[in-house]
């Protein structure tokens, strides 16, 4: 971090002109004489460092953040903090930031490693060994693999908080920072064919289920997406179906979506005609598709009693009664999030992989790519009947 005044100034890059034997004078270097911009500062030690910029105005901006840690003392110690009042901060100031349910997910992990360590343990005496020693913890519980990766990346992500804004760790110490995950075979993603979608729908013992699994499948939303859908967010004019937050009213909670983005997706016309004779089902005037007035009174009856948080399900059994139709359907082993990512499967065939990811509601592509995309047995079939038809006009060639 810096500790004195941050300077801009011009490094030249070519020696100075000379004109007729004569050296051309500085004022008109800037217009002959090639230059880029760089920011010089000292560290807390002593030492002199410089950053390279093409531009004034990047040279400017850098300078100014730089000069922000000089002005707030970030040179100076951190503040002492405990685990326990880290994590009862943590629980406060991250509300609205991610989604309740990742903050619930944090909140465990950091429990579980303050169990391990100590509530009393001070954040800043946190060692990458401790770290070490609290994954062979987890380990030795006979804990998946995947867990344990998620407890790595949860960890080091909430640490880097801890350095940045909150300035209790120093830049480059945390202890999470170079612990690696365990290597793990990625699961095959499991795909639903149009088929067994349509085998689910059959199955189904309602028109609530069979509108559920539709917009799963033909929609690509998350289980709670659909779960907070509203009457308002169905345009069966321009065959759209709106995934947007909610604001606490009488008869709506409030509701953000994982990504805290709106987006809009195509309503196919078997979905649209799915949910139009659940409304004329539905009772007069409630906003809800899927969650029923009983249910909603039951919500605020718990709410008022404090017993609701964000992370409670505004439906029961769902996975239970899911397991049931997919048995009654005869599909193999799956899951509700599965018929999302056939769903974002299908898409790819046809569309522009950053439209994909828009539908989905990435904040990241990657995650597009490698945890939604899957191989098709159609794609096997036709990438085997393209090597074969290779192969027979080499023969036939030679």
């Amino acid at each position: 971090m810096s500790s004195s005044k941050v300077t801009i100034s011009r490094k030249w890059l070519e020696p100075v002109p000379v004109i007729n034997g004569t050296k051309m004078v500085a004022s008109n270097w800037p217009k002959h004489r090639k230059y880029c911009w760089i920011v010089r500062w000292y560290e807390t030690n002593g030492k002199r460092r410089g950053k390279l910029f093409d531009k004034r105005r990047q040279a400017e901006r850098f300078a100014f953040e730089m000069q922000g840690l000089t002005n707030v003392g970030k040179q100076d110690d951190p503040e002492i903090i405990t685990l326990k009042s880290f994590i009862t901060e943590h629980k406060t100031v991250m509300v609205n930031r991610v989604s309740d349910k990742t903050i619930a997910s944090q909140l465990r992990v950091l429990r579980l490693l303050a169990s391990f360590l100590g509530e009393q343990k001070n954040l800043q005496k946190i060692t990458p060994r401790d770290a070490e020693a609290f994954i062979a913890h987890r380990l030795k519980q006979k804990l998946s693999l995947a867990t344990i990766n998620h407890d790595i990346r949860t960890l080091k992500r909430v640490f880097n908080l801890a350095i940045e804004p909150r300035g209790y760790i120093r830049e480059g110490m945390n202890p999470f920072g170079k612990i690696k995950q365990r290597k793990l075979t990625p699961k095959t993603i499991k795909y639903l064919s149009v088929g067994e979608y349509k085998a689910l729908v059959v199955a189904s013992p309602t028109l609530w289920w069979k509108a559920f699994l539709s917009i799963a499948y033909c929609c690509g939303l998350r289980r709670n997406e659909i779960l907070n859908l509203t009457w308002a967010d169905i345009d069966f004019i321009n065959q759209l179906l709106h995934v947007r937050a909610k604001d606490e009213s009488e008869q709506v909670l409030k509701w953000e979506s994982k990504t805290h983005e709106n987006r809009s997706v195509p309503l196919p016309d078997e979905t649209s005609q799915y949910l139009a004779n659940l409304q004329a089902e539905s009772v007069e005037g409630f906003p809800y598709i899927f969650i029923t007035p009983e249910r909603f009174a039951h919500i605020r009856y718990r709410e008022k009693r404090g017993q609701w948080s964000g992370i409670s399900d505004v439906k029961n059994n769902i996975i239970r009664d899911f397991g049931t139709i997919r048995k009654r359907a005869g599909v193999s082993k799956c899951n509700i999030h599965d018929l999302r990512r056939s769903a974002i499967t299908n898409w790819a065939q046809a569309l522009p992989i950053q439209v994909v990811q828009q539908f989905a509601g990435h904040s990241n592509i990657t995650t597009t790519r490698k945890y939604y995309l899957a191989v098709r047995p159609e794609d096997i079939k036709r990438a085997g009947d393209f090597m074969n038809n290779i192969l027979q006009e080499k023969v036939s060639h030679i």
